[in-house]
């Protein structure tokens, strides 16, 4: 078996091991596809190491990369191809993914991969042929407005983050069909598979955290994001609804107060898209601090996050209260890995013991509903406009643009 055999059927092992891979089809399509010809100039260990690999930058900025493979593999059992389908990829990046689908697909079925980036086309094609890859289409165009000469789909996938559902991606579905994507959802990034109901309504299959560089073009979304100078910290409210306001932050956070030891352990998921996820879509005035420089002046640790480290809070609402934070830290002696680790609350400003109760009080009833994250919660999206009931107590209403996501938790079945 050559090199480049056994580093790929190394890599696959590990995400039929780690349960990433779980279908004989998407096993297959990564046993046959050789990513390291998708990533020319790489080593074989890093072409088939679980990482994404950054392959174009503007102005010292990532604007594609090539995904991890595992979270390659979490998103193409989400799609659930099957041969003969019909399927529009926005974000053709380097075409690994592309491939993996023209595999699964067969010569049956038609992969159409549109990217902004005429450039990553190009060098896509170039890889493709490489590779040997035949059945796929790709396309110079802007995936915000999808690509109508292909459509209707069956699938349609969006390998970059979008913060809103375009009314042109469910235009371009066929009835039943499936739209996969990376949204926005007050902070998070959420993969959620979503089906296209007889009513024009979509509902989430399945649900997923994840991290995404952005769509670019008409599509594009800035984060609500506020930089809090004298801090170090980056300021991001949800961009829906009331927030709170840097100025208020920033007086509070001036007004350090007690420290509340909080009796559980938390770890990096927990804070970001567990209890993290929860709160935003349960508490006015959530909101989260990401450290822009490494000293960012506090009195406390901040929570390892992704690359760098962040927490969550909740904040006063401008106008309402006076200034306040909570905002959960490391506690004392956590250790400096990202696995769970204890955790505090810190009090700020004259507003801060308030929040700090409000605070705790929602992580007792995350704690109760048996710690949900990302892969726990539905999402039903109704497009902007349409009429539907006032959800019940408990459901979070994200406001977009295009449409509302109506966000809960499955109802427990009684034993």
């Amino acid at each position: 078996m050559a090199a480049a055999d056994r580093a790929r059927a190394s890599m696959v092992d590990v995400l039929c091991d780690a349960g990433r891979i779980r279908s004989p089809a998407v096993e297959d399509a990564f046993r046959s596809v050789p990513r390291h010809l998708f990533l020319p100039g790489l080593s074989l260990d890093e072409a088939y190491a679980d990482e994404a690999v950054a392959v174009q930058f503007a102005d010292g900025v990532a604007t594609s990369s090539a995904s991890q493979p595992s979270m390659m593999a979490i998103m193409l059992e989400q799609l659930d191809l099957r041969p003969g389908q019909r399927v529009l990829e926005i974000g053709a990046g380097t075409g690994y993914n592309a491939a993996l689908m023209a595999r699964i697909l067969g010569p049956s079925g038609t992969v159409t991969a549109v990217d902004i980036d005429e450039d990553l086309i190009e060098r896509a094609a170039f890889h493709l042929a490489s590779a040997g890859v035949d059945g796929v289409e790709l396309v110079a165009a802007d995936g915000a407005l999808g690509y109508p000469p292909g459509a209707p789909y069956d699938r349609i996938v969006l390998t970059v983050g979008s913060g809103d559902i375009r009314p042109e991606w469910v235009a371009q579905l066929v009835p039943g069909g499936r739209l996969l994507l990376p949204i926005a959802v007050r902070g998070s990034q959420l993969s959620t598979a979503l089906d296209l109901g007889p009513d024009g309504v979509l509902r989430s299959h399945s649900v997923r955290s994840c991290a995404f560089i952005r769509l670019r073009g008409v599509g594009a979304s800035t984060d609500v994001a506020t930089r809090l100078d004298g801090v170090g910290l980056m300021l991001q409210v949800p961009e829906d609804g009331p927030r709170a306001e840097a100025a208020g932050v920033s007086a509070a956070l001036a007004e350090p107060g007690a420290l509340l030891t909080v009796p559980v352990a938390l770890g990096a998921a927990d804070v970001w898209d567990g209890f993290g996820l929860w709160l935003a879509l349960t508490e006015p005035g959530a909101c989260r601090l990401l450290a822009a420089e490494p000293e960012t002046g506090l009195p406390d640790g901040l929570l390892p996050l992704g690359p760098g480290s962040g927490t969550i809070a909740l904040a006063s609402m401008a106008d309402t209260q006076p200034p306040g934070l909570a905002m959960v830290v490391a506690g004392p002696g956590r250790p400096d890995g990202r696995g769970p680790g204890a955790v505090a609350v810190r009090e700020f400003g004259r507003g801060g013991p308030t929040l700090a109760g409000r605070l705790l009080a929602a992580l007792d009833r995350w704690l109760a509903a048996g710690r949900p994250g990302a892969a726990e919660w539905r999402i039903v999206a109704v497009p902007a406009g349409a009429a539907y009931e006032d959800p019940p107590p408990g459901v979070g209403v994200v406001r977009k643009v295009h449409c509302s996501l109506l966000v809960d938790l499955p109802v427990p079945v009684p034993s």
